[in-house]
This record gives structure tokens, sequence and C-alpha cells, in this order.
């Protein structure tokens, strides 16, 4: 395969990279994907399934348009692939309005005909007894919210882009990326791929391709665990997914699946990790398990039960914790889509379709001005 020429290649077949292969290769474009691992892996941001999908949305209308189109397309994915994908569990978001107000996101997701409910804490408890609020706390809860099986997900989009037409190319590091105004090449120490346009989707492992591309993003070490809770309480079909902005920190979670226990992960912290550093594993910092205890002691202790599993996953973070979706700034047919911060993957079925529009239409059919990797020039340029 080796010096082969394709239309598109594809460098990072992540959940976002996997998606875009498939929606390039039902439109026809001969498509490569490489990628260091084979996906779904547990070295990617998808690993440990399941993610959270929302509607209503910190960061304005955009997000909120790119959420329900993301739902759509999980949607017909689910119908393409005749495997359950989507969990319509319900999303109850908790917070002191000290620390994060819900009047802006409600207002934008009732402007957009997203369904939403504004809680007291003491509504909160009624709905789920499990869960124990200071009084003074907020809960904003989406009916049509719920969870994506992430791996499961990945997977499909394998499968479909396959059938498709796509060729995979697993286990596979890229050493280097060039590009000239004729075309693209990755280079591997199975030789060189040459295409018309590239689309780099690398997650952790951007630091790893530059000079090619330098972007503000930094990966970080993130860990989950799933803990024994009280049945039914907490069980799936019972309890919401949840997310929780508290003096302890910001977390999110999942009811028990098949009784694998609570799942909780801390959204803010972390420790940094480099491409090509060892992950430590779960367990090797005292905080791993220990943060996310406390907050289950001080939310939901009848989900603070014996630790079932703990797993280690990687955020990916801009500045602003908003992604980068943009074409290179020096090459016009390099398409560049990262730093997805740790709340990218609900929306990796419209990312994905939204690159394969933008090469095949030359249209991505949202405005992405606000996902520009020029906003991070100055810093850059330092």
């Amino acid at each position: 395969m080796s010096g082969r020429h394709y239309d598109v290649l594809i460098v990072g077949a992540g959940s976002m990279g996997m998606s875009a292969g498939y929606y390039l290769a039902r439109e026809g474009v001969r498509t490569l994907l490489i990628d260091a691992f084979d996906p779904p892996h547990e070295s990617g941001s998808h690993h440990g399934e399941p993610r959270l999908i929302r509607h209503a949305y910190t960061g304005g209308p955009v997000y909120i348009e790119l959420a329900l189109a993301a739902d759509r397309l999980w949607q017909e994915l689910e119908a393409a692939a005749e495997e359950k994908l989507l969990e319509r569990s319900g999303v109850l978001n908790m917070a002191d309005p000290a620390l994060r107000a819900f009047d802006r996101r409600i207002a934008d997701a009732e402007a957009a005909g997203v369904m939403i409910e504004h809680l007291s804490a003491a509504e909160v408890g009624r709905r789920w007894p499990g869960i124990r609020l200071p009084d003074d706390y907020e809960g904003m809860y989406e009916p049509d919210a719920g969870y994506l099986y992430s791996e499961r997900c990945v997977a499909a989009y394998k499968r479909l882009a396959l059938a498709e037409g796509a060729e995979l190319l697993s286990h596979t590091p890229v050493i280097r990326l060039e590009a000239t105004g004729a075309g693209v090449a990755a280079h591997t120490h199975q030789g060189a791929y040459y295409a018309d346009r590239l689309i780099v989707t690398a997650g952790a492992w951007f630091p790893a391709l530059e000079p090619f591309v330098s972007l503000p993003i930094r990966p970080v070490r993130k860990t989950v665990g799933w803990f024994a809770s009280r049945e039914p309480l907490f069980e799936a079909g019972q309890f919401p997914g949840f997310t929780l902005a508290s003096e302890l920190g910001g977390f999110y979670g999942f009811p028990s699946i098949a009784g694998a226990g609570v799942k909780i992960g801390r959204h803010d912290g972390g420790l940094p990790w480099e491409p090509g550093q060892e992950v430590k594993p779960f367990g090797s910092q005292p905080e791993d398990e220990g943060d996310l205890r406390r907050a289950l002691d001080a939310y939901m202790p009848l989900a603070a039960g014996k630790l079932n599993r703990g797993a280690v996953c990687k955020y990916e973070l801009t500045p602003d914790r908003d992604f980068i979706i943009d074409r290179h700034p020096a090459y016009p047919h390099v398409w560049l889509a990262g730093g997805f911060s740790g709340h990218g993957f609900k929306f990796a079925s419209v990312v994905g379709r939204l690159l394969a529009d933008w090469i095949v239409r030359d249209d991505p059919g949202f405005d992405v001005r606000m996902f520009s990797a020029s906003r991070f020039a100055a810093i850059r340029n330092g």
C-alpha cells in the first residue's frame, strides 16, 4: 500500500477521524485513515464508555446547533449500524450558583427549542432521592439528553467506513507530515502515503506533529471510577446522567449500567502528559480515587461504595476550552480538528460530517468561526 495516492488522508482515526472517514467514503472519496493504534482502543479520548450527550450548552447557540445536529446524526448511525448507541437517560446538571449560573444556558436552549426543567435543590432531592444538594444549589434537567456508548460508536463508524470503501492503516504512527501546493504526504515506518488533501484529528498526539502544525493543545491525564451504589436509586432507567459544579470541583457521571456502579469523573484538574510518556495507571496518584470519592460522599453518599473499577483517559485542552476546527494557516488543503477539551465526543458525528462537507462541497454547513485556530495567534507569537 505504501506510496499509493488517495483523495484524502486522515491522520488519527479515533472518534472525529473515523466519523469523517465514513462520511467521505460515503461520498465516494478515496480515503485512507492512519492511526497509531487500532480504534476503538484504550489510548484515545473515546475510551471507557459511555459519554454524555447534552443539548443545552455553555458557549452559546453555535454549540447548541451542533449538538442538535450531532444527535440527529447519531440516530442515523444507529439505524445504519442496526445497533443501540444512544440512551435517552436524561441529564441533570447541578451547580452552586455562585460558581455556575444556568440562566444564559436556559435562555439559549429554550430559544433553540430544547426542553429544559429548572429545579431547586429540594426538587432535585425529591426526584432523585440518592442526591443530596446544599439548599442553595440549582438543577437544570434535560429529559431528551442522555449518553452514548462511545466505543460502540467508533466501532460502528469503522465498520461502515470500511464497507463504503475507506481504507484503515492501524498500528502505524505517523512520523512526519508534509504539504506542498500539490498535495500532502504522511511518512511512517512503513513508507509514505500521499493525497490531495489531509485531515488531522490526532487528539492528544497533536504536539507530536510539530512543527508541521503548532497548536496550543495541552494533553492531560484524567481518571474515572465506577463505584458500588444503592440499587435501584442509581440504576440505569431510574437515574440520569449528570454534571456537577461544586466547591470540590467539576464532575460528570452516569447511572449504574448493568450493575457496573455509578461512573464519575472529574472535569477539571488532571496531570500533564506528553505523547510518548507512560500513562500512569489508575490508583498511582491518591487523587485518582480520592477526588471522585469526596464528591460522591458529599453529594451522592449512597453511591460512594467500594471502587469497582478505575480507568485512565486523556483530555486535549485548549486555553479557552473551545474546539479547534479550521484549515491549516499555511496549507488550505489541510484541515485541523482537535482540542476537544473533554467535552467533544458528543459532537464527533457532526464534526466528521462537517469536515467531509467542507472538503467535498467547500462548505462545512455551520458557522465554525469561533473554532478558528487563528484565535490563538497571540499565544503562539508570545
